[in-house]
């Protein structure tokens, strides 16, 4: 039995051969292409390359090639169904069981596809020749679009009065033209209606550049109807699986490495004519984890940009609460906010691409700082506010999925509360003083704070968690004298810390006679110690935490000896030092 060729095909599209190949070989980007040492032979100067554009792999050293089905067969030793089932689902797609039922949904799916493709050709054509899309051609003008982007986006016009159902009844029965979405029975006249009648049309493709729903525009001033309406959902379209514009964007993933997500149809066709390409849309509906993940298959930064009003900033939030939990170490989301009452398409039609671009650069926030701000703004001067808050986002931080990236952003939330000075009393004037006295402090506190770096940070936690717990670290020194600190000043503390332990003779903080300003640091930026409040009578938890901050100094060491590796190899190309970054890159995952 064979796969349908529409269901091989939606694989190869959704992954790349880079991506497939990269989970077993370690590839580096060279040009166009990707360059690697082959999987089929050992070897110690790279002769295996994968080019995206092109679906393929190439190994120069065996002569093997392929694409991604033929690289998981030949390097897992499986056969074709099981390599097919395997990269479904890496691609999140249903596995294909050649049952009856699955024969009745690809005859169903061809007939949808048929409709849909006549559909959008009947009046594409339509808008382009025929006078009475006038109007049509006439609101395009004013919205500065040329024929060239009516063509390349297939729009299209349909009349107020239509009948393309009576071209169809011929070739499909009545209920297949129904679940198409794109009529319906009007119950008073007893006759089928087109849904998208007297509006621009504008395809929705598959990730194969198949249409199989439409966006559609009223160009009237019509305070009765919705400007605009999507088709509702089949058997075949999904809102939340779906993006506008996502077959024509994906294929310049292999030259850029970041996406725009915008709220409109206009917005993506306005960025492209203006040369920005690298544009998608969803479709009326809040961002959904299916959406991030597909547009993660391709890019690394995906750049949230709604309009600038009111409406667009509480789709944005919602964006961010939604696509937080997908936040992963290699990817990005960002929120890049336009001035008020202005949109992608308004924005870059005044301004123009590199202005645009400029904006983007300047001005993109990073998803748990726009989370974090948006929720500092609700906060009222409380103790009882700030609760509030902090549940929030440690609550939006569980959400995460990877443990990395959860930790991290949880840090940075706890820090930046830490940050902030709340008090209640607010008619007290002696208070009121104190408080002015506290939000010059914080601004300070906030200002060093940025000259120091993650590591830095993570050493002063160790050292205060040592220096507050020395009696403890006496009798359980093998937890601590192996780390590594970075920092030439705190190495040093921590190296005389340790030998004063060594010691056996009891001692206090005191008896180390570090200088009073390295300590008042240590003491004033230690992240650690708004955690620790809660546990410094339990030992097993100040144990567990100095494990973690361990494990923390010990990740930053194999990054920075990675880096090294991977710049060494991009030279030399040798075998030995690949197999290093390998053992490293092994460590790492363990960690």
């Amino acid at each position: 039995m064979k796969y349908p060729k529409e269901y091989l095909d939606e694989i190869k599209t959704r992954l790349k051969v880079s991506t497939v190949v990269s989970k077993s070989v370690v590839l580096k980007k060279r040009g166009k292409e990707y360059v690697g040492l082959s999987p089929f032979k050992n070897e110690k100067t790279p002769s295996f390359t994968v080019n995206d554009e092109k679906e393929f792999y190439h190994c120069f050293a065996t002569s093997e090639h392929g694409n991604v089905f033929d690289f998981v067969m030949k390097t897992q030793n499986l056969k074709f169904g099981e390599a097919v089932k395997q990269l479904a689902q890496l691609a999140g797609m249903q596995p294909y069981m050649f049952s009856k039922q699955d024969e009745e949904r690809e005859k169903k799916w061809k007939e949808y596809l048929s409709i849909y493709s006549q559909y959008v050709n009947y009046y594409h054509n339509k808008l382009l020749k025929n006078d009475a899309c006038s109007n049509a051609r006439d609101y395009l003008k004013n919205r500065s679009l040329s024929k060239e982007e009516v063509k390349k986006f297939k729009i299209g016009y349909i009349e107020k009065n239509p009948n393309f159902f009576g071209k169809l009844k011929d070739q499909f029965s009545e209920q297949t033209l129904i679940d198409s979405g794109l009529f319906y029975l009007d119950e008073k006249k007893r006759v089928y209606t087109e849904r998208f009648r007297g509006r621009l049309i504008f395809p929705i493709n598959n990730i194969s550049g198949q249409p199989i729903a439409l966006g559609g525009r009223i160009i009237e001033q019509l305070d009765y109807l919705a400007k605009y309406i999507n088709s509702p959902e089949t058997n075949f379209f999904k809102k939340g699986s779906n993006l506008y514009n996502l077959d024509l964007a994906r294929k310049l993933s292999n030259k850029l490495d970041h996406i725009y997500l915008v709220e409109g149809y206009m917005d993506v066709v306005g960025l492209s004519k203006n040369g920005i390409d690298n544009v998608v849309a969803n479709l009326g509906t809040s961002l959904t984890d299916r959406q991030i993940l597909t547009l993660n298959q391709f890019f690394d930064d995906i750049i949230i940009c709604f309009d600038g009003d009111e409406s667009g900033y509480k789709a944005a939030l919602r964006a961010a609460e939604n696509s937080v939990k997908e936040l992963k170490p290699e990817k990005q989301i960002s929120f890049l906010f336009l001035p008020n009452k202005e949109d992608p398409d308004s924005y870059i039609n005044k301004h123009g691409k590199d202005n645009f671009i400029d904006f983007t650069k300047k001005s993109k926030l990073p998803i748990h700082k726009f989370i974090f701000s948006h929720y500092k703004k609700q906060t009222e001067n409380n103790p009882s506010s700030m609760a509030i808050f902090e549940k929030k986002l440690r609550d939006i931080a569980k959400t995460i999925k990877d443990d990395f990236i959860k930790k991290y952003v949880t840090e940075f939330f706890l820090e930046k509360i830490a940050e902030l000075t709340p008090h209640s009393n607010s008619n007290n004037r002696k208070f009121y003083i104190k408080k002015t006295k506290s939000l010059a402090s914080t601004k300070r506190h906030f200002n060093e704070s940025q000259s120091l770096s993650g590591v830095e940070l993570k050493e002063f936690s160790l050292l205060y968690l040592v220096m507050n717990n020395l009696g403890l670290l006496q009798d359980n020194i093998h937890l601590i004298e192996n780390i590594k600190l970075f920092t030439e000043v705190n190495k040093q503390i921590f190296e005389l810390i340790i030998e004063k332990l060594k010691s056996k003779n009891p001692i206090s903080k005191d008896d180390l006679n570090l200088d009073n300003q390295l300590l008042e640091k240590i003491n004033k930026f230690a992240p650690i110690k708004y955690i620790l409040k809660n546990k410094s009578d339990n030992n097993n938890e100040i144990i567990e935490l100095i494990e973690d901050t361990s494990r923390d100094l010990m990740n930053y060491d194999l990054e920075y000896r990675i880096q090294e590796l991977e710049s060494k190899f991009s030279k030399d190309l040798s075998e030995t030092t690949f197999n290093e970054l390998k053992e490293l890159k092994k460590k790492q995952n363990i960690n």
